[in-house]
């Protein structure tokens, strides 16, 4: 269709057309094998989600998860990929039925399971428009919108956590943001290695993180050759905060063994407890040693979106990288990770390979906006796409309203807890939106409080938990705390989608209450 230019110089945008079956509803009728219009299927696709519970204010009026054994699945879906000819639309919505009808419904009000939970309507938006356009943004070339919207996911993040003229990039998943830091600080210490690899550096290199502090450390210090060896775990405090002295004392005590520190992750925002690590007293001791200061603000970083609980990031700004997942509190679709270095062009230094087949340098446009040379991978999905569009639809005040009422909701539910007879927090002071709590049963409140009494209340709250998943009323997750000698207690995880209230929390206590009162003496 031909354009005309508009009066700014560029074209005037043609009008969408009607003539595509899936916008004027002429979709072709199944053929003579049965096979039906590929694309027919869109059309019934958000239909299917909704009748399921799976978009929209229905959710909650299915159960969270209707729970089947793994044996018992397969006996009511068939696995295996064994067709020969092509399924009818029919059979093709049938095993789409089956498949959302047997998992879980993380935008239900009621799960609390994850750090995650329900997705954000714009940024499940997002997501829908980057799966059909099926692009990369490796080059400006084939991605030349989401280059600039990553671009613009970066500035605005670096301006957020007051990282000044730094770079970015978003990886996949807080575990690849973490290892990207790691990266980056290696080679800024020894820049060689490169070129002649771990083995061949002349002192072993160390990284030090909290024993509270997520587990994708220690899996990236495998990953990266660095080795479980050279992984410092530092202790915590009660909270599950890092404690500086004993990081000092690390650092040092790795000096004397004449291994070279040179990475220390701190946490905004622990798995568990949700706790924050004091940034500035960190951030002193790696100035200090000349040690390269991370932050994991995967969970905690979007308190930076609420001017009455950025506080909680204090100090991070001193931080040389830091990440963050939108995914998890925000909302934004799995999966949304965004990684923030302070120093410009490290990460291409770093990263680069310099394919001439992808990267030609005699391009006819700018070539600064081909960043995938920064990255480890090639084909890269546009999840700043989503973030983007929850960020233009809502502005920073919706977004801002979503993380306070996360953080009030959290505050109702500890309250109640407080106040509720039967119920035990294992923080009175807590900071994030993780509230963690026990419930001891009406039959076990006069007994002595034992060894064998705390291992009872253990298995009572695995117990409330595997009566819930069966029943589909509650997700919520427990864990341990084994290096504080803690056994499982429940940990609910309050986040921005679906919105929670007062109500949503105390239907939460209400239930494992009724729940653990029926379980066998």
């Amino acid at each position: 269709m031909a354009t005309t230019p508009s009066r700014n110089g560029l074209p005037d945008q043609p009008p969408i057309s009607t003539d595509h079956p899936i916008i004027n509803g002429t979709s072709k009728p199944p053929n003579a094998t049965g096979e039906c219009d590929e694309w027919t299927i869109l059309d019934r696709v958000f239909r299917v989600l909704a009748d399921e519970g799976y978009l929209g204010p229905s959710t909650h009026q299915k159960p969270v998860v209707s729970f089947v054994y793994p044996e018992d699945l397969k006996q009511l879906i068939h696995f295996p990929m064994d067709e020969q000819t092509p399924s009818s639309a029919a059979t093709v919505e049938r095993i789409i039925r089956q498949v959302l009808h047997y998992s879980v419904r993380t935008g239900h009000n009621h799960f609390h399971n994850q750090l995650f939970a329900g997705v954000d309507p714009y940024g499940l938006t997002g997501s829908w428009l980057t799966e059909a356009l099926n692009t990369s943004q490796y080059t400006f070339e084939v991605g030349p919108t989401f280059t600039l919207i990553e671009d613009a996911v970066i500035d605005k993040c670096l301006r957020l956590f007051e990282f000044g003229e730094g770079d970015g990039i978003l990886c996949p998943g807080g575990s690849m943001s973490n290892m990207y830091a790691m990266v980056a600080a290696r080679y800024r210490t020894v820049p060689d290695v490169k070129r002649i690899g771990v083995a061949n550096l002349p002192e072993p290199l160390v990284v030090f993180t909290s024993e509270d502090a997520h587990y994708s450390i220690t899996k990236g210090v495998h990953w990266l050759g660095i080795g479980l060896n050279n992984l410092v775990k530092v202790k915590s405090d009660r909270r599950g905060c890092m404690i500086p002295e004993q990081l000092e004392q690390a650092i040092q005590s790795v000096l004397d063994s004449g291994r070279k520190p040179f990475f220390v992750n701190a946490t905004a925002g622990t798995t568990v407890l949700g706790a924050f690590d004091d940034f500035n007293r960190i951030a002193d001791v790696c100035q200090r040693y000349g040690v390269w200061l991370h932050i994991d603000a995967c969970l905690g970083g979007t308190a930076v979106l609420s001017h009455r609980h950025k506080h909680l990031l204090a100090g991070a700004n001193r931080a040389q990288s830091l990440a963050w997942n939108p995914h998890k509190t925000l909302g934004a679709p799995l999966q949304c990770s965004i990684f923030l270095i302070k120093e410009r062009g490290l990460l291409h230094e770093c990263n680069a390979a310099k394919a001439d087949y992808l990267f030609q340098q005699d391009k006819f446009y700018d070539i600064s906006y081909d960043t995938g040379d920064k990255s480890v991978q090639c084909g890269r999905k546009v999840d700043a796409f989503k973030f983007w569009l929850m960020y233009k639809a809502r502005g920073s005040a919706g977004l801002e309203s979503l993380v306070d009422n996360a953080f009030a909701c959290a505050a109702s539910l500890h309250e109640q807890l407080r106040s509720r007879a039967g119920f035990r927090l294992v923080l009175e002071e807590y900071q994030y939106t993780n509230i963690s709590f026990w419930y001891v049963p009406t039959w076990m409140r006069t007994d002595p409080e034992t060894p064998d009494w705390w291992q009872r209340l253990y298995s009572v709250t695995a117990d409330i938990k595997e009566q819930m998943v069966k029943r589909g009323t509650v997700l919520v997750g427990y864990v341990p705390l084994l290096h504080k000698g803690i056994g499982n207690f429940f940990r609910m995880v309050v986040t921005c989608h679906p919105r929670p209230t007062p109500e949503t929390m105390r239907y939460v206590i209400d239930e494992i209450e009724r729940v653990g009162e029926q379980l066998p003496r």
